[in-house]
């Protein structure tokens, strides 16, 4: 097997937090170990959201935090550009292929028509999908004829490419974390690939750098578990499954629970606890035991 390629991938919309850095080192440690390669790739599809500064910002924390780079947009390297913004043509006829060959469909349809169907939904106590179930109800390329989406297109009107996700297909992977994590395509929505601007999304980018920087294991938080099998599928669409990474999902950082927070798997630590304060501060209380007071706290 080739040396471990690893990267780390934030998005400049603000400061390095903790559970980032946290994920850079997993990245940087595993690559040092294996004699692998850490790169850093800046994830900036996200326009709206782009905090000028903050790129400057996580490289110096990287460094500050002793995470040195092999390669990166300052380092260069092989594999470059290591900014998503400046491979943007590549992102575009990669999303065109999804179409061609039958992964993918243009979607014309308004973010009004859209917010129409979530409150149609809602208003039914459901919440709505643009999936297997209601792709062909709405405005795309699966419904109109091929003559239609070239009128729509030569007018100019705005489209996004999603993916078609199959149904009734069991999508599976073999997280090193997790062990065999298994969805079922029929709940999976058919995610926006390509935005109306002409920007990628996250899941788009990511498959198609992960892919072409060689990336073998991807190391991230647990919050992009449910994005993999989409992953995976584009993997599988793409016809990359034998050079897919190995999927890492980390636990979330969680702050420790306030001592007002009870539940059923913590009261019984907070009733010792209340229950020797208690003695100490009333020696003659009648109650026969600590265990009754125990008891009275655990029946509420």
């Amino acid at each position: 097997m080739d040396k471990p390629r690893v990267r780390f991938a934030p998005s400049p919309t603000g400061a390095l937090h903790i559970g980032g850095l946290r994920t850079a080192l997993y990245n940087y440690l595993f690559a040092k170990q294996t004699g692998g390669t850490f790169i850093l790739r800046i994830e900036d599809t996200d326009q709206t959201r782009y905090v000028p500064g903050a790129e400057d910002y996580i490289k110096e924390a990287l460094e500050w935090s002793g995470l040195h780079l092999d390669e990166g947009p300052n380092q260069g390297g092989d594999y470059g550009p290591y900014r998503q913004s400046e491979r943007k043509d590549m992102y575009a006829e990669y999303a065109h292929q999804l179409v061609k060959n039958g992964w993918g469909y243009y979607a014309f349809d308004t973010e009004e028509e859209l917010d129409k169907k979530r409150e149609e939904a809602e208003a039914k106590g459901e919440t709505f999908s643009y999936d297997c179930n209601t792709r062909m109800d709405m405005e795309n390329s699966l419904v109109f004829s091929e003559e239609e989406v070239n009128a729509l297109m030569a007018r100019g009107v705005p489209f996004t490419i999603r993916l078609k996700v199959p149904f009734g297909e069991a999508v599976s992977v073999n997280d090193i974390v997790r062990g065999q994590v298994t969805f079922q395509s029929e709940l999976l929505d058919d995610k926006v690939m390509f935005k109306a601007d002409g920007m990628p999304t996250y899941h788009l980018a990511n498959v198609i750098d992960d892919h072409s920087m060689r990336i073998t294991h991807v190391v991230r938080g647990e919050e992009w578990l449910p994005s993999t099998a989409h992953h995976v599928l584009l993997y599988r669409a793409f016809g990359w499954e034998d050079t897919m990474p190995r999927f890492a999902h980390l636990p979330l950082i969680l702050k420790p629970a306030p001592a007002s927070f009870i539940n059923n798997k913590t009261v019984d630590l907070y009733a010792d606890k209340f229950v020797e304060e208690f003695f100490k501060k009333n020696p003659d209380f009648t109650l026969k035991s600590k265990q009754d007071v125990r008891a009275a706290i655990r029946n509420g």
